[in-house]
């Protein structure tokens, strides 16, 4: 199956410019194509991932991906999608973030491959040259303001307010495609469906500096969540790519946290699954959504991509130790993940009574209850239940030596640190 018609079956493609010539290039060459990434922040996000993968996909139809670091526009900041003015980050904080930025799209493309690796490349190349008067003489003079006026991108901003700078920004990823057409012989954009504009206006400084140029543009489509939330956010802020960020089993469970509404749908868009297996995981579900089978696919296969094998076998211990209470049996590295925003308290010291540590550590309130939560069978040990009021708490309870887990009732966990 040809790369247009697999994205059309998993519902990737949102608008392009032109179906039968990009259709057309695609069969008779491979082609290089890229997807900009500013670096707004020490990693991606999952709101990332659904363009980088696009990128994947079309590396493994045979084509080459190029991953435009924004180096030079990452200083600008872009309006799409944003109410508000970005605050400017400085030279080198942008710097650092293009370089983590760099570190976590090899996990996603092949830049090894000899056939068609992927490019890495860095829009300050030609940005942080760019003199003032050439910007505005060779290429500002391509723009018209009413042409700009009308995108969305600047469209949804008038009112609230858009800089000069920001206002600049479509110019500067219109020259990103020129650039990278001249020198790379670059063919294809891709971006998620608020790029639209700025992907078309690339197109026309195309077309205007170069003779005879053929280029084109697609958009995929905005992730939605059934629920009416933004994807990729959840209480504790966003998804991120990077694990010191983000935990392999915050990761996993975000996933198997998945609506029944939405769950075929990110099985499409992100998993590389094939046909038939998405298929048959939507019969599963529609059959029996209680089993969750989609969500345990969806959660396994994307915690493998973007981690590995090793942290989705972890994210799958934790997860089956916390529903089965088997506490013990978890290694102080993963208590760490699963028990990462629960309330902590650190222990100074030797062995303590476990009613002191219960007032200490303010699991119970006084004394007084916390004999009876113990007499009542409410207080848990490392998922054991303590029933001795003359419990004592020293080395045999604490995990490597460095975490002692109590619970109080069904859900109320406190991490002991020492």
């Amino acid at each position: 199956m040809d790369i247009l018609k697999d994205l059309t079956f998993r519902g990737l493609i949102n608008q392009q410019t032109d179906e039968e010539g990009l259709t057309a290039l695609l069969a008779k060459e491979s082609t290089r194509l890229y997807c900009g990434f500013d670096p707004t922040a020490d990693s991606l996000h999952i709101g990332h991932l659904l363009p980088i993968l696009i990128l994947s996909r079309f590396q493994q139809a045979g084509h080459q991906p190029i991953a435009l670091v924004g180096g030079g526009t990452g200083l600008i900041g872009d309006p799409s999608g944003k109410k508000a003015e970005r605050t400017l980050n400085e030279k080198e904080t942008v710097a650092m973030f293009s370089d983590r930025i760099k570190d976590q799209l090899s996990r996603f493309l092949d830049f090894e491959e000899k056939e068609n690796a992927a490019i890495i490349a860095n829009n300050y190349e030609w940005i942080g040259s760019l003199d003032v008067i050439t910007f505005l003489r060779d290429i500002g003079k391509n723009f018209g303001i009413n042409y700009m006026m009308a995108k969305d991108s600047v469209q949804s901003r008038i009112e609230s307010g858009i800089s000069f700078t920001e206002f600049s920004y479509m110019i500067l990823q219109s020259f990103d495609f020129l650039k990278l057409y001249q020198n790379y012989n670059c063919r294809l954009q891709i971006g998620g469906s608020d790029q639209w504009g700025n992907i078309t206006a690339g197109l026309e400084l195309i077309r205007k500096s170069e003779e005879d140029a053929k280029a084109f543009g697609l958009t995929v489509p905005l992730v939605t969540k059934a629920d009416g939330t933004k994807f990729g956010k959840t209480e504790g802020g966003a998804i991120w790519l990077d694990a010191e960020k983000t935990s392999p089993y915050e990761f996993y469970q975000f996933w198997i946290n998945t609506d029944d509404r939405d769950v075929v749908k990110y099985l499409k868009y992100f998993t590389f699954l094939s046909h038939e297996e998405i298929i048959a995981l939507e019969s599963k579900a529609l059959e029996a959504p209680e089993k969750r089978e989609a969500q345990k696919a969806l959660a396994s296969e994307m915690t493998k991509l973007v981690h590995s094998q090793e942290a989705l076998n972890q994210a799958i211990r934790i997860s089956e130790a916390l529903f089965s209470g088997s506490i013990a049996e978890l290694t102080a590295e993963e208590i760490k993940q699963g028990f990462k925003d629960v309330p902590s308290y650190r222990h100074e010291g030797g062995e303590i009574g476990l009613i002191d540590l219960l007032v200490n550590s303010k699991i119970s309130p006084s004394k007084r209850q916390a004999r009876e939560d113990i007499s009542n069978g409410a207080i848990y040990i490392n998922g054991e239940r303590v029933q001795d009021l003359q419990q004592v708490v020293g080395e045999d309870e604490r995990i490597e030596g460095q975490f002692t887990v109590i619970r109080r009732g069904k859900k109320k966990y406190t991490l002991i640190q020492y």
